[in-house]
């Protein structure tokens, strides 16, 4: 089977995480090809995802690497034997960047989500006529084809919400993403009055950061950090006006999570927090 030419990010993070696994033994790529009777390019091609990898290999590697840690073995296996095409998501392959699927897979399989919004709500919790304006003001203008995929790939995305176990959502907000009038005043209240039915769910706690607030946050893109099935496997997302970026780097995971502890720190509390969302709501 060739290469595959855009692997997914749920497909390149198995590959990164039998490299550091690898790494971490002290073997080389050469030292793994000859275990599991392959060449050093196969095995190249196996860590940056470009090639899948049966669950007998991965646990030969991992014997092979001294990685005794059972749960992280199994999740990796659990990964291997995903096959493309079982998302929901995958009905839009073609027909959007890669980039959109991969943050609906990457919601999909997490355990929990801790996200910042400077200036926009999570994709998650957007309704449809804001979701529309968004993707409407991109410059140049979308074809009409492209806005409405786009549209109907974010509410889908939502669905996460409403299985039966949905995971823990924590949402911190900045007061500008709500004062944004985005489609206007009728769009932008529906969008707030949307928040807060959301923040009265068990599993989602919305905290918002008033502009009153002293420090400041040095953030200007949005910050989801998705928890993995097993710690390792935590990945955080940061969104660009061009592209996402998925860093799974060890100081990475720790700078993010000490963000989102100092963020949640100058949050209103959720009572609080749906108050101040009503509040502006009014003000519309």
């Amino acid at each position: 089977m060739p290469p595959r030419d855009n692997p997914s990010a749920r497909q390149v993070r198995l590959g990164t995480e039998l490299r550091k696994l690898r790494e971490r033994a002290g073997k080389t790529a050469r030292e793994a090809a000859g275990l599991i009777g392959t060449d050093q390019a196969k095995v190249s091609n196996i860590e940056s995802g470009r090639v899948g990898i049966g669950v007998e290999r991965i646990r030969r590697l991992a014997a092979f690497y001294s990685c005794h840690d059972e749960a992280l073995i199994e999740a990796l296996c659990v990964i291997a034997r995903e096959h493309r095409g079982k998302g929901w998501w995958d009905a839009y392959r073609g027909i959007l960047a890669p980039g959109f699927l991969d943050i609906a897979e990457l919601e999909h399989h997490a355990s929990f989500i801790r996200c910042l919004q400077p200036v926009t709500f999570p994709g998650v919790f957007q309704t449809e006529d804001y979701a529309r304006a968004m993707f409407g003001s991109v410059i140049p203008e979308l074809p009409e084809d492209e806005l409405e995929a786009r549209v109907e790939h974010r509410l889908k995305r939502g669905a996460i919400l409403d299985r039966e176990k949905p995971p823990q959502f924590e949402a911190l907000i900045h007061e500008a993403a709500l004062r944004m009038r985005v489609g206007g005043r009728k769009v932008a209240r529906e969008q707030l009055v949307h928040l807060i039915e959301l923040s009265e769910r068990s599993r989602v706690t919305l905290r918002v950061i008033p502009f009153a607030h002293d420090d400041f946050i040095q953030v200007t893109q949005t910050v989801l950090y998705a928890g993995g099935v097993v710690p390792q496997l935590d990945t955080v997302h940061i969104d660009t006006s061009w592209n996402g970026r998925y860093l799974d780097a060890a100081a990475d995971l720790e700078r993010y999570q000490a963000l989102l502890a100092f963020a949640t720190l100058l949050s209103l509390g959720p009572s609080a927090s749906r108050k101040f969302i009503h509040d502006i709501a009014q003000e519309l």
